[in-house]
């Protein structure tokens, strides 16, 4: 990580909601998501999160290096149709090394749809791919 991400800074994110990201569309083997409302699903809200604070964190990654999710604990609070957009507004609130920590807040022009806190590590790719294929190898599967 280079040293230019700061707790304190901010950023958001937009996001225009498609009827692909409803819930029926959220494991659609699961016949339980299938009969639910098509409004943004919690599990594409996460995603959503997750990528505003990545968006916010690429500018200050070294090359080769990414990050992780290592925790989210956010509420969703408002259900959001396909067709309106999302603003996802983080914080970084502290860098510790490779641990970063993110406030995360998310309002589709209507309601307060979620927020909480998120956190992400930063790894090296090749050295995260290397391990990850060890895993696989080690359980008998393909990485």
């Amino acid at each position: 990580m280079k040293p230019s991400l700061t707790a304190g800074s901010t950023h958001r994110f937009t996001y225009r909601v498609p009827e692909n990201k409803t819930v029926p569309h959220l494991f659609p083997e699961a016949r339980d998501f299938q009969i639910m409302p098509h409004v943004f699903a919690t599990g594409y809200m996460v995603g959503l999160m997750e990528w505003a604070c990545m968006d916010m964190i690429r500018p200050h990654l070294e090359e080769g290096e990414g990050t992780l999710g290592t925790l989210i604990n956010v509420n969703h609070t408002a259900a959001t149709p396909p067709g309106l957009t999302i603003h996802v507004d983080v914080e970084c609130t502290d860098v510790k090394g490779k641990l970063l920590r993110f406030n995360v807040k998310a309002h589709d022009g209507v309601d307060v749809i979620g927020e909480g806190r998120h956190e992400r590590y930063a790894v090296m790719w090749d050295k995260f791919t290397a391990r990850v294929s060890k895993k696989a190898a080690k359980a008998g599967v393909a990485a």
